[in-house]
């Protein structure tokens, strides 16, 4: 069992959630590990921004890695990795290349070319993966009903949810799932969900719910260049930048 792996699958613990502002490059990852967090993740929209693509597997595969890669040699903590929809990339050769630069964990996700997969055969691939990776990689299963407002999209994710912890995901992610829901997904799922931290809620209040991972997305990132805008803005007007 890769020790990186270990540590960062000890940390999803139901009720005191590991809380992960995503990072995007090497400077955004010191940060965020100087702040004291124990473990990294990337978001896969600020890593494909970054890089000048869109999201949704615009960028090309191997500058995903490649930023990825550059993460997690800057880091000291491990690092989860979104990998997106696998990039069409086989369950062996995709743990491989993950393993290769590092990485402790992945996201993957069950929407492919904007369509959401069939839950039977996301578990197949998720088991594929399990099988190739062992315990060398924390496996997040992103749950898109919400996303693709999938009819009673509770229900839809604890039906896909319930397969993929079968199919040996070690978390859950039901992304962009209201606050209001979260609760319901909890006591619906049999292991450790991730939940998204939305303006009006904090992690405090997520962590009452049981989850135990709190992501952010692309948000850390937007929010850096909301604050270029504002510094450059100043600059433009020929006023003080600092003020």
């Amino acid at each position: 069992m890769s020790e990186n792996a270990q540590r960062l699958r000890a940390l999803h613990r139901p009720g005191d959630p590991l809380l992960l502002p995503n990072v995007w490059d090497v400077a955004s990852a010191k940060i965020v590990e100087e702040a004291g967090f124990p473990a990294l993740a990337t978001a896969s929209a600020a890593v494909s921004a970054m890089l000048g693509y869109p999201d949704h597997e615009g960028a090309p595969a191997e500058e995903m890695f490649a930023a990825a890669e550059r993460v997690v040699r800057g880091a000291t903590v491990p690092v989860t990795v979104d990998a997106e929809a696998g990039y069409g990339l086989q369950p062996a050769e995709l743990v491989e290349r993950l393993l290769a630069i590092g990485a402790a964990g992945c996201n993957l996700e069950d929407t492919y070319a904007g369509e959401l997969a069939e839950p039977e055969t996301q578990a197949e691939f998720l088991a594929a993966v399990r099988e190739a990776a062992g315990d060398a990689l924390v496996i997040n299963a992103r749950v898109d009903t919400f996303i693709a407002k999938t009819p009673d999209p509770v229900d839809a994710a604890i039906a896909r949810g319930r397969l993929y912890f079968e199919a040996g995901a070690d978390c859950v992610y039901p992304i962009t799932a209201p606050p209001d829901a979260v609760p319901s997904l909890v006591k619906g799922l049999p292991g450790p969900i991730n939940a998204n931290n939305f303006p009006g809620t904090s992690p405090a209040e997520l962590a009452e719910m049981g989850v135990a991972r709190v992501s952010y997305g692309p948000m850390p990132y937007l929010r850096a260049l909301d604050a270029l805008k504002e510094f450059a803005g100043r600059v433009k007007e020929r006023s003080d930048p600092y003020a």
